[in-house]
Parts: structure tokens; sequence; C-alpha cells
């Protein structure tokens, strides 16, 4: 039996490593599949807590059950460069073709996906009774969200396009699911936007790239939305923490960045013109 008071940076880093040996077993998972860190990250902070809350606990007898954290201050595994690319328009435009041929649902999905930033999590439970028609508002439930943010977003005209030729369609009332599968009631499934991705890439001709998926379109949404005030933004993506924006999101982009530059040289032109004539 091992005291818990006597671990440390070789058991840290053992820990990880065998983690990592172990692979993400999670919903029949293979055993040899990539862990990626942020899930070993998590079984580590549950165990911080444990740990912190020891340290604050007293037995019967009055005494601490641990005097520290021996864990306090270890690093967190990391993946390395994590791969985050973004969706073009061109690209966006190819899918978009494909998406009539895989089914309607699968053209509303990327279409709000690309008009909204949000994550296709939350896409996929959305409601009928979530869209406001009458001021082109959706709601997005906390209770849907991976971040349990709670908020509203207008919606782009073409969005409401889209929304409106997916009713037409097949007209549902109340509280319905907007994404629901054929036949039942049931909570819509992950597993068929995964394969309506793979779908439109096959039919677009894409090649599957790493990281890309319906992911790439929030970062597409964050990017080309730069000028934005990043409070503003965040409410329109679903961000809580503009950190998160900046860090995970955005993209440098070249024409960016020569505009910067040219807007700065016109700051300086026309301040230099007006020293000339003040002189």
């Amino acid at each position: 039996m091992r005291k818990v008071a006597t671990l440390n940076r070789r058991d840290w880093d053992s820990f990880i490593a065998w983690r990592r040996r172990r692979g993400d077993k999670r919903g029949g998972k293979k055993s040899e599949g990539k862990l990626r860190a942020r899930v070993i990250e998590y079984d580590l902070k549950f165990l911080h807590s444990a740990l912190n809350w020891a340290v604050m606990a007293r037995d019967a007898a009055g005494n601490f059950l641990l005097e520290r954290n021996p864990l306090k201050g270890m690093p967190w595994p990391k993946d390395g460069t994590p791969n985050r690319p973004t969706l073009t328009d061109e690209q966006y435009e190819k899918l978009l073709g494909a998406s009539t041929r895989v089914g309607a649902r699968c053209t509303l999905a990327l279409v709000l996906a690309h008009e909204t930033g949000h994550r296709i999590g939350s896409i996929r439970l959305l409601r009928w009774s979530d869209v406001d028609w009458s001021t082109s508002v959706i709601r997005w439930r906390g209770e849907n969200d991976k971040i349990g943010f709670e908020h509203e977003t207008p919606l782009t005209r073409d969005a409401i396009a889209a929304l409106d030729t997916a009713r037409r369609e097949k007209p549902s009332l109340g509280d319905t699911w907007i994404f629901a599968s054929p036949g039942t009631t049931n909570e819509p499934s992950r597993h068929l936007f995964r394969d309506w991705w793979k779908r439109m890439e096959k039919i677009a001709e894409l090649a599957p790239a790493p990281g890309r998926g319906w992911h790439s379109l929030r970062r597409q949404f964050a990017t080309e939305l730069k000028h934005t005030p990043l409070r503003d933004l965040c409410r329109l993506g679903g961000w809580k923490d503009p950190q998160t924006v900046l860090k995970c999101y955005q993209k440098a982009d070249e024409a960016t960045m020569r505009a910067a530059l040219e807007t700065r040289a016109s700051l300086r032109l026309n301040g230099l013109f007006a020293r000339s004539r003040s002189a």
C-alpha cells in the first residue's frame, strides 16, 4: 500500500505515460487509440482535488489527513503544437455544394455552423422553439453547451433562409429537435453529423485533413470577424473567455497584416500633412 504523501514527480510522469499507452477506452474505442493530453489532465485534476481536500480535512483526532499536496506544481501533459486548420471560403463552397447531395438537414447544419460560428454539438441539439422568427434571434441553451453558456445571438439572412427551407420541407411544432433522426424522437445522433462531414468531404473531393472537421468552421468564423470588438465576437460565437478566441481560434493572415500596415502609413501621412499645413 503506497502512502499518498510519498507521491513525487516520477509517479506523476509514470501515470501520464501509462495513460497514453492504455489509450482511450470510452464508448468502445480501441485501446491503441491516441489519447489527448486534455483527457489525461482531467484525471490529474480530479486527483488534485482529492489531495487538496485531504489537506483541509481532519481525522477523528483532529489531525489533518495530509500535511501538503505532494503533487502541487507538477507540469500538465501537453500534445505539442496543436493542429487547428481553418476552413477556406473555397472549401466551404465545395462542401456546401456537396451537402445538397447528402441531404437537406446536412446543408442546414453546415450553413448554421458557418453563419453562427457555434460548436456542432450545440447546433446538433437545437430545437425549433429556440428560433424566434419575429426577431431573427436564436437561443443557445446552457444545458447543451460545452461550457454551459446560455445566450442568444442574431441570425444572418442565410441562416434564416436555411432554417425556413428546412421548416417548410418538414413542418414541426413545439419543442421538437431541428435535427431529429428520421422516425424517432430521440436526441439527434452525434455519429450522424460525423458521417455527414465525411460524406461531404468525399463528394467535394477534399482530402481529409487532421483537425479540420466541423470545428474548422468555428475557427473560420473567429478569424473572419477578428475586427469585431472582442466582447461582441465572444457573444456571437459562444465563447466566455476572450483569451480562448485569441489563442485557439483566430489566425493571423497576410491580408489583414498588410491592411494594418497600409492604415498605419495612411495615418502617418495624414499626420505629416497636417503638421506641414500648421507650420
